[in-house]
């Protein structure tokens, strides 16, 4: 069996919402998979400036791709949604 190009696999968990929002982001931009949109989207990140670094004691639940709603649902992620 050939070895795979990309031979490491990452798991993140999601909610319904952020799921919904990579599914219509990639959908816009025609990427072929989710995978191939995960990627662009950390490429993206990774070359971006202006960005706070997390506090010591910061939480993973802490970090969402989706602003929190009003009633309190949802993830913070310290950005606007005007994208």
């Amino acid at each position: 069996m050939p070895e795979l190009e990309r031979p490491e696999r990452l798991q993140i968990m999601l909610t319904v919402d952020e799921l919904a929002a990579l599914e219509n982001w990639r959908f816009e931009k025609h990427m072929p998979s989710r995978s191939a949109a995960v990627r662009e989207l950390l490429r993206r990140g990774l070359t971006a400036d202006g960005f706070l670094t997390a506090a010591h004691g910061t939480k993973s639940r802490d970090f969402g791709i989706l602003p929190r709603s009003a009633d309190g649902d949802g993830a913070v992620d310290g950005s606007s949604s005007s994208e």
